[in-house]
């Protein structure tokens, strides 16, 4: 498995992704990505099909383009699947998840910020200072960001270093 693709793919379902079942065991994954970041929705299409070598697919809805594939073995690789949405249930990596994420992080964070991220520009006392900002409902989900980048109860990261890191793995929104 291209593990790279993977934790970056799987940093946007666990914000902007969605599983469904159909008839015979296939499953279809999307990730609804916003229509103004066209190299985003590109690199996530790129990184669904070499994850599962299948032909993906693009929806444009209003405001936002639907990236989507379907594969009988999405379920075994986004095991957080379940009933019910991401905020009201346990999303937790498994071992093996977690080591693929240990490896990767910046692709991992790279995923989450295009998903449920910014970078904005703070201004104090006249000067824009950069941080980037993550947001998501889920605690859980914060708790797996806070794991790579922060301390547990901040999400946001303004401190210079910790901004240009991530300004070397996330790169502008486009």
């Amino acid at each position: 498995m291209d593990e790279p693709a993977y934790v970056y793919l799987l940093g946007l379902y666990l914000g902007d992704g969605c599983l469904s079942g159909h008839p015979r065991d296939v499953y279809r994954l999307r990730i609804s990505l916003d229509a103004k970041y066209p190299n985003i929705v590109s690199e996530c299409a790129r990184a669904m099909a070499a994850v599962s070598r299948r032909r993906v697919g693009r929806v444009h809805a209003r405001g936002c383009i639907v990236v989507n594939a379907w594969w009988k073995h999405w379920l075994c690789l986004f095991p957080q699947h379940g009933p019910r949405r991401k905020h009201e249930r346990v999303i937790e990596l498994l071992p093996w998840q977690r080591e693929i994420a240990r490896s990767h992080p910046g692709r991992l964070l790279r995923g989450l910020i295009h998903s449920d991220g910014c970078r904005i520009l703070n201004r104090v006392n006249g000067t824009d200072y950069p941080r980037y900002h993550f947001s998501n409902m889920s605690s859980d989900i914060r708790q797996i960001f806070c794991w790579t980048t922060c301390r547990e109860e901040l999400l946001s990261v303004a401190r210079r270093r910790d901004v240009a890191r991530l300004d070397m793995v996330v790169g502008p929104k486009t």
